[in-house]
């Protein structure tokens, strides 16, 4: 099956392809010759914790009538970019609720640290080459930043990038400060170089106004750089800060970062909850 991304970006028009093999599909660009593209199969998992310690079951509150995590696979859905989607998960009332309105769910028989462990445990008997992680509690998920995030790995230079994840400039200084607002740190081609949840860079130059980035927690990785890190123990770092992505970074793998802007509410407290549904009558 062709990859609904390249589609959806009309790479494969007629008049720009040439037929090389059953893997492989040349594409004509002008600016860049002749490409070579890798038709990649790409997979959306959605980890969705029932318990949660600021708002435990906030995955089945519901948001206009509709559960928190049933909207954001409708979300996810309606982006139109992957080839299968299916919410990952430790409850069996998520698991009906998904089931009963025709998603795809899949029962996480293992109590885990982080999202990513618990999708990489689903990850194992999936056929992709690529997975995206979207939290559970981000019903507002729109197309362009997943759109943004999966053509890294169409770029030149593609084959360095273990994940990809997302990050929005900060303007807030009270946010900046604020330790529930993960910071990251990038160098001069958007690589990770420290996620935090303290201010980074600090700010002792005066004469320089510094970019602050917050990170956005939705991932895109090679599949065998997600079933590497379930693999691997907790990393000092990220024992620290309890920050999961540093687990990556402390074993040296590379976080390529795509600047978008905001891309909704979070559902974290009830009072977020509540900001969702006036966010939805607006």
């Amino acid at each position: 099956m062709l990859n609904k991304y390249l589609i959806s970006n009309n790479m494969l028009q007629p008049q720009n392809l040439i037929l090389c093999s059953s893997e492989f599909l040349c594409i004509f660009d002008i600016k860049f010759n002749l490409l070579f593209a890798l038709i990649m199969k790409i997979v959306a998992l959605i980890p969705a914790r029932y318990g949660a310690s600021r708002f435990p079951g906030k995955m089945m509150a519901l948001l206009k009538g509709v559960p928190v995590i049933r909207r954001t696979y409708e979300a996810i859905l309606a982006t139109g970019l992957f080839d299968d989607i299916a919410v990952v998960t430790d409850s069996k009332e998520i698991y009906d609720d998904i089931s009963a309105h025709e998603g795809k769910a899949i029962m996480s028989w293992k109590n885990h640290e982080t999202g990513s462990d618990r999708i990489a445990e689903a990850a194992e008997n999936i056929n992709a080459d690529i997975i995206v992680n979207v939290q559970g509690d981000e019903p507002f998920t729109r197309r362009e930043p997943l759109e943004k995030l999966l053509a890294v790995f169409n770029e030149s230079g593609a084959e360095q990038i273990d994940l990809a994840s997302l990050m929005q400039v900060m303007h807030d200084s009270v946010q900046i400060q604020d330790p529930n607002y993960v910071k990251v740190a990038v160098d001069l081609n958007n690589f990770a170089l420290m996620f935090s949840r303290s201010p980074i860079p600090f700010h002792r130059n005066m004469d320089v106004k510094p970019t602050y980035y917050e990170h956005i927690g939705v991932y895109a990785f090679r599949k065998q750089a997600l079933l590497d890190f379930s693999k691997t123990p907790m990393s000092p770092l990220e024992s620290i800060e309890k920050i999961e992505c540093l687990r990556y970074l402390e074993n040296g793998k590379k976080i390529k970062m795509v600047v978008t802007d905001y891309m909704g509410i979070e559902i974290d407290t009830p009072e977020d909850l509540i900001n969702a549904e006036k966010f939805i009558v607006e």
